[in-house]
Parts: C-alpha cells; structure tokens; sequence
C-alpha cells in the first residue's frame, strides 16, 4: 500500500512511499548484518567508472541473506519482516529448530509465526524452498536458482513471480518475469510464491534530494555536453545530435545492437528471448 504525505511544502506534493507501518521498528539482527556496504561509485576493480551517474547516498549496513535454502527438513518460523536498504524486497528473520536464525526475501503472503521448510519432500506452500521438478506446473516461484547449489539468483526484485510452464526429462521450461522461456535444471531450488513489496514500483520520490539519498547523480544529456565528452556534443545552438543514428558516449550504436555474445554457453537453455514480441 501507498502513502501519501501532507503536502506542506512542495517536496511532499507528489511523494508516495510505501507503507512501512507493519514492518519491524527496531534494529536488524545483528548477528546476520555484514561488515558494511561497500561503496564502489559506479567503479569496476580497475577504478575506472563502469556505470555512470553513481555517487553519494546514505550509509548502508548490508544484511545476509540465504539465497541456498540449504537446510533441509530443518522447518523454521517467520519472527518477524523487515525493510532492507539495499533493496527493493522487504526481508523475514527465520529463527530455525536447531537455533539457527536467517534472513530470506519475503514472499507475498507469508505471515509472522507462520512455520517454513526448504526441501525435495517439502509442502507447496508460500515461502517453502524445493527443486523445481518437485513445483507444480502454472506456479509462481521466485528466487531460482540457474546453477545446483549455487543459490537464487532469478526473480528476486519486489513484486516479481516468475512461472514453471512445462517438464521435460532433466529440465524445467520457466517464464520468466521479462517473458523470455528459459531451460533450468530440475534439480535446482526456488521458492513458492510472488517477492512482497508489490506497490515499490509505484512510489514516487517528490524530489531530486531522494535520488541523490539513493546514490544517484544527475544525468546530462549528450547533446549539452562538450564533444570531447560525447559524441552527440558541440555546434552552434541546438544543433542535434549530427548523425543518423544516437550512439554511447563510446561511440557504440546505442539503438537495436544486440551485446550479449553470440557463443554464450548458455544461449541453448534460452527457449524464447526477452525481446521477441
């Protein structure tokens, strides 16, 4: 749910947030936060920027998330949800039997006490974790793994559900949340259920401060920077661009060029493509 603010002053005219109000107040679980979120800048290993238009932000703790579900048969409780900075989804804290507490992404529809289980022999059930040949055809899942054992890592924004369409000997056809049809091994794990959250992608900041709070820098377009700077710069006025197609700052098409490398290993798991209409 969506929550206005009291339009005092004109920041506030147009915020919509998120609804907060039954979620956890106080302090994360300390024994599951990490040692920090590290602030790359838009920068890749070399210290060159590698994504534009990053910088800034409040300080974030980074919180540990169980993206394996590798404790089988071992069924833990729902102690409480939480909102999670460095991400879309709101988080559950699971306190297992064994005294073990782990956080996971929080499904739509899970509910505090409510008792879950990761496992081949587990129930189909919102929140439960099992291998995909186990998950009935037409079901929503998320956070799936492309790799046995090496964690989720599909359909874990807020709001997203991806859906097994059909079984065929080792490999499960999935739809995924941007309508591509991918092969994913049977074996691998995903967790029943759409990711909570469902109103993120309607929230409205109501200032440019907000996007600057969330480590975001304003973008300038081509044609008003200098030529040096990009390629659609210089000239006298307003010019355009100067060329039949708009290209990067690097000078790459940057409409209709495919990037993904055409001798992938992985391409033969790709059904449909995302693209195709």
């Amino acid at each position: 749910m969506l929550r206005p603010r009291q339009p005092v002053r004109n920041s506030n005219r147009h915020y919509l947030r998120t609804d907060r109000s039954a979620l956890h107040s106080g302090d994360p679980e300390k024994s599951l936060l990490g040692v920090g979120h590290l602030k790359r800048q838009g920068r890749g290993f070399k210290g060159h920027i590698t994504v534009r238009h990053r910088g800034g932000g409040v300080k974030k703790k980074m919180r540990m998330i169980d993206w394996k579900r590798e404790k089988h048969v071992v069924p833990g409780v729902v102690k409480r949800v939480e909102y999670d900075p460095t991400r879309s989804a709101n988080i559950a804290l699971i306190f297992y039997k064994d005294g073990e507490k782990r956080y996971i992404v929080a499904p739509e529809g899970l509910e505090i006490g409510q008792e879950i289980v990761a496992g081949p022999k587990a129930e189909v059930r919102v929140g439960n974790a099992l291998p995909l040949k186990n998950i009935p055809i037409g079901l929503p899942i998320h956070n799936i793994e492309t790799r046995v054992g090496k964690g989720a890592q599909l359909a874990r924004g807020a709001g997203v559900a991806a859906t097994v369409q059909s079984k065929e000997g080792d490999f499960v056809t999935i739809a995924l949340p941007s309508r591509e049809l991918r092969l994913i091994n049977g074996e691998c794990f995903a967790t029943i259920g759409q990711v909570g959250n469902l109103d993120w992608k309607n929230r409205k900041l109501g200032k440019a401060g907000r996007k600057r709070l969330m480590g975001i820098r304003p973008t300038v377009r081509g044609v008003a920077q200098h030529p040096n700077s990009h390629p659609h710069g210089g000239g006298e006025g307003r010019s355009g661009i100067g060329m039949p197609y708009p290209k990067t700052p690097w000078g790459k098409h940057a409409l209709g060029t495919k990037t993904r490398n055409k001798k992938k290993p992985t391409n033969k798991y790709i059904v449909r493509d995302r693209r195709v209409k």
